[in-house]
């Protein structure tokens, strides 16, 4: 049988069901987003922009999603 820790005790398993963009981003202002790409052996390529509503409301609740489950700077542990 295999035995599993908690979720608190392995802070990334908490991820599992966030539902996050296919490339790393920022978020500007609640208005922008910069789309950082990368290419298939890990070379940074021309980043891409969008004041997209939708795309901009996907960036913005999965930030807030993350920010809901994470530890707190004085309460995480290696």
């Amino acid at each position: 049988m295999i035995q599993r820790a908690s979720s608190s005790a392995f802070p990334r398993r908490r991820a599992s069901t966030l539902a996050l963009p296919g490339n790393d981003f920022w978020l500007i202002d609640d208005r922008l987003v910069r789309w950082n790409i990368f290419s298939g052996d890990a070379q940074a390529l021309e980043p891409d922009h969008t004041e997209d509503p939708q795309a901009v409301k996907l960036c913005a609740e999965a930030c807030r999603s993350v920010w809901d489950l994470a530890t707190e700077h004085a309460d995480y542990r290696i």
